[in-house]
């Protein structure tokens, strides 16, 4: 662990053998085999997803890479079944279709498309494709440079059960705080240039971090409080040139020394959202909303309200339309059938995955506005001072964004769209590449933001410390809404029988039809379904009211708190409710179809 730019890449490295060291050395056994994935996503290569899995695999797998390249037809006939046999007779001498499985396997875990060209895959899909090689190996030490970016939670979920399984040593480097609570036992901190080993799991690290960075205060105060009397002293004159005190200048210059050499602790981002004004109570209200690409189903029939001061997160696999359901949100597409109300008021910062905001031929002056000074909650401050609490220096600000790294794009995102004054803040992926630090800092001021949230992210301990309700894409466009995070989000699954995985997002249109049978026929309605049909919009409106008194108490940090049977209780008559609006708009729309049959 350590911070952004500490050196923990280019430390796996060494141990990886891609670089030396300046001095010393590295001892490695003889027959050592070494998996390793670079944080960097790979250049384009002229090879299938499945050839590139195979090289991890050494002779057997560019073997079997040749082998499931011709049996695709890349070949004449005559050709191809000539070379076909004699690699299958290699292959078969080596022992390597059990070894095949192993790569088909990966491949399906991650859901990879085996026979589609790595130069035709985007980065996201190219970096799980080298996942997927240092994996296939089982080599004995697995070296991984920040593993779970661009994964989605289905697929991290899988990584990490197949490395608590793994029976080789595991070196990684990760901002992921669940995946180091899940699958550390000893932590090494990078930090200012030299090593600290903490054995233990990574609470036993923070508690002893903090330990000794007060240690650590307590000597650097001692120090100073020394010095300061040693200038002191040799500002008195004669004295200090007598030969008996030679020694003591000596020891002087050599704490002056250490002390320009002494490295600060490194500070730590500090920023703030603008609040604008207060936003209507109703934020957004979806209403029976359905949405498609081409024959694929992203949102089938969904509905749900979010009201002021609501922080929603958005779960889902890779693709399943978190994003699409952002943009249909913001009025940036617009449904296929339903309906898209927003609220008043609404002042909108958007936090883009794509970091679209950002110009990368520009420097992070430039890309902060064309003056040298930016508004923050009304005040005027100079970009330089501002850039600060974002951790860049004044000598960092005149660089090209496409020389940052992926920290210091995300940071620069977020010093943009914190100058705007919002109500309401959709992020979307805003986690990636952010240290440790600047993610807790990040948790800690949107829990203080007063407007509305709205989410999306793979990071599981994010989720949980941030929001308090979870829409999760559950498959087929089935779009479901949970009180509280991720964790929250699994035991009310298990709770109801439901999996708690993520199914692959999409379904055919032909297959998913709207949950409402409608008439049409022409009849009039009977005298108890006027009846019914006239007192349905005030259960409506009370059930509303209900579930925003529900979720307003769960928002509250004091409801976590209390019994365990008082937290179920809550829960269980959130998810009621929330089963009798839905019940209550279907039957709403029955009643209306007949009248307008």
């Amino acid at each position: 662990m350590g911070r952004n730019g500490a050196g923990k890449t280019s430390l796996l490295r060494v141990l990886a053998g891609t670089v030396q060291p300046d001095e010393g050395g590295v001892w490695r056994q003889e027959t050592l085999r070494i998996g390793y994935l670079e944080q960097e996503v790979p250049p384009d290569a002229d090879l299938t997803v499945f050839q590139v899995v195979a090289t991890g695999l050494g002779e057997v797998g560019e073997l079997l890479a040749q082998y499931h390249h011709l049996s695709h037809g890349a070949a004449s006939a005559g050709e191809s079944m000539k070379l076909m046999s004699e690699l299958h007779a290699r292959i078969d001498t080596l022992a390597g279709w059990n070894i095949n499985q192993r790569v088909e396997t990966v491949l399906t875990r991650l859901s990879l498309p085996a026979d589609k060209l790595l130069a035709d895959c985007s980065g996201g899909i190219r970096r799980q494709v080298m996942l997927a090689r240092a994996l296939v190996s089982e080599p004995d030490l697995l070296l991984l440079d920040e593993p779970t970016n661009h994964l989605d939670i289905a697929a991290i979920t899988w990584l990490e059960n197949y490395l608590f399984d793994y029976h080789g040593a595991l070196i990684f480097i990760t901002h992921d705080r669940a995946l180091v609570k899940h699958l550390a036992t000893r932590i090494v901190e990078l930090d200012r240039g030299k090593l600290a080993s903490f054995p233990g799991d990574f609470e036993s690290y923070l508690r002893k971090k903090d330990e000794l960075l007060e240690i650590e205060a307590r000597a650097a105060a001692k120090f100073d409080q020394k010095l300061a009397e040693e200038e002191a002293w040799i500002r008195r004159g004669v004295k200090a040139r007598r030969t008996r005190n030679e020694g003591r200048v000596r020891a002087l210059q050599t704490m002056r020394k250490e002390h320009a050499e002494r490295i600060a602790v490194q500070g730590k981002a500090r920023f703030s959202i603008g609040g604008g004004v207060t936003s209507g109570k109703l934020v957004v209200d979806l209403r029976r909303v359905s949405f498609h690409y081409g024959d694929n189903v992203i949102v089938c029939d969904f509905s749900t309200s979010i009201l002021r001061g609501d922080r929603v997160g958005i779960i889902g696999p890779n693709g399943s339309g978190k994003s699409t359901l952002l943009k249909l949100i913001l009025g940036e597409v617009a449904p296929d059938s339903g309906q898209v109300v927003l609220g008043t008021r609404l002042e909108v910062a958007y936090f883009d995955q794509h970091r679209r905001l950002l110009n990368p031929e520009k420097t992070v002056r430039e890309n902060m506005g064309d003056s040298d000074h930016v508004t923050v909650s009304g005040k005027s401050r100079h970009v330089i001072g501002y850039l600060k609490d974002f951790l860049f220096p004044p000598e960092r600000i005149d660089s090209p964004v496409s020389v940052l790294s992926g920290g210091e794009r995300n940071r620069l995102l977020l010093a943009k769209i914190f100058t705007q004054s919002a109500n309401m803040l959709v992020l979307d992926e805003p986690t990636n590449d952010l240290d440790v630090d600047t993610l807790e800092l990040l948790e800690d001021l949107l829990a203080d933001f007063d407007g509305t949230l709205l989410l999306v992210s793979h990071d599981r301990t994010f989720l949980d410390n941030v929001v308090t309700s979870t829409l999760v894409f559950e498959g087929e466009g089935v779009v479901r809404e949970y009180a509280g995070g991720y964790e929250d989000w699994q035991r009310q699954s298990a709770a109801s029988g439901r999996s708690a995985e993520l199914k692959p997002a999409v379904a055919k249109v032909a297959a998913t039809t709207a949950n409402v049978k409608r008439s049409d026929g022409k009849r009039r309605l009977s005298y108890k379904e006027q009846r019914e049909l006239e007192s349905l919009p005030g259960k409506i409106e009370a059930l509303e009211a209900e579930q925003a008194q529900l979720q307003a108490r769960m928002s509250e940090s004091n409801f976590y708190r209390q019994p365990s049977p008082m937290i179920t209780a809550g829960l269980e008559r959130l998810e009621t409710v929330k089963k009798d609006l839905e019940e209550s708009y279907a039957r709403w729309q029955i009643l209306e179809s007949l009248t307008a049959g």
